[in-house]
């Protein structure tokens, strides 16, 4: 199973040490927990999934660290399915320039209508698909011009993104915690 903090350790807000978000998970019961790099991703095993168990790591989050964030989960099998549903597969894309924002819901009705008409002519190539939205930024992240929270609100969910290098090696870390 793979966890993913939204908006932890970006400048000074919300800091976490990942040593210490480690025994909170593994205080949660939850087993071979690892960290990877320091924005709050997090990979282990447990039986069960869900919500119940979203909200509990966000509450043990809010006791422990003293703020709220969101936690998006997908399982092993989900991030694979993600990574072979690359949009981007087979072009030559910068990995660093191609994130997958992962959504904890799936849009509301007429979200993804929205979201088209917000994103329109710009440069990124970007692609929704399910829970999750393939962004390829050919100019980089820092220059592009999408309104983030605009897209958030238009698909009437949270999420929180990840770049391609990132989600591979956190697939390659999850297969290796299930064998």
């Amino acid at each position: 199973m793979i966890s993913m903090l939204r908006g932890v350790n970006l400048g000074s807000h919300n800091r976490v040490k990942m040593d210490e978000l480690r025994a909170m998970y593994a205080s949660l019961r939850l087993r071979d927990v690892q960290t990877y790099v320091r924005s709050g991703n997090v990979i282990f095993r447990t039986e069960k999934g869900g919500p119940a168990l979203v909200r509990k790591i966000e509450d043990a989050i809010a006791r422990k660290f003293g703020f709220r964030c969101d936690v998006v989960i997908r399982t092993t099998a989900e991030l694979r399915d993600v990574v072979a549903r690359n949009p981007f597969k087979g072009r030559d894309v910068v990995p660093e320039k191609l994130l997958v924002t992962f959504l904890a819901d799936p849009p509301e009705r007429g979200g993804a209508e929205k979201f088209r008409k917000l994103v329109g002519a710009s440069l990124e190539q970007v692609r929704l698909d399910g829970r999750e939205l393939y962004i390829y930024f050919p100019n980089g992240v820092g220059r592009s011009k999408l309104q983030w929270h605009a897209l958030a609100e238009a698909l009437g969910t949270t999420g929180t993104a990840r770049n391609w290098n990132s989600v591979t090696k956190m697939l390659a870390m999850a297969e290796e915690v299930e064998s």
